[in-house]
């Protein structure tokens, strides 16, 4: 049972994570906005990390892959975190949206570290599967 609801929860996250990274892609001036100012190439950036964000999402699925994935998406995830932050402090909306809501930007930093654990949880390696 719990190994089948590892499976759903890491092809959900791999679902979400493919959508993000296609964002990316939709919406990089508004993921770029959620930078700061001094940091170059920020749309390329934004276009990098969206690419990243599916290259990581494919590897999870697979089996050989999904342990370095899942090390690999942690670690991203908490690198992108100041973005966030960076956004919720400056106001800046999220990508694609006109104006920012104060309340969501800043709940939205609580999903960060639960985007962790998902992924940390759901992509285990096989052996540790049935704990």
């Amino acid at each position: 049972m719990i190994k089948a609801l590892r499976m759903i929860a890491l092809v959900l996250f791999a679902f979400f994570f493919v959508f993000a990274g296609i964002a990316h892609f939709a919406e990089g001036e508004g993921f770029a906005a959620m930078l700061p100012l001094w940091i170059p190439f920020r749309l390329e950036l934004v276009y990098v990390t969206g690419l990243l964000e599916i290259i990581l999402a494919v590897l999870l699925l697979w089996p050989s892959t999904r342990k370095q994935a899942r090390f690999w998406t942690v670690v991203y995830l908490i690198v992108i975190f100041p973005a966030n932050i960076y956004a919720a402090i400056a106001g800046i909306p999220a990508p694609g949206q006109e104006e920012a809501n104060q309340t969501l930007l800043w709940v939205r930093l609580l999903f960060q570290p639960l985007l962790i654990w998902w992924v940390y949880w759901a992509a285990k390696p096989k052996d540790s599967m049935t704990k």
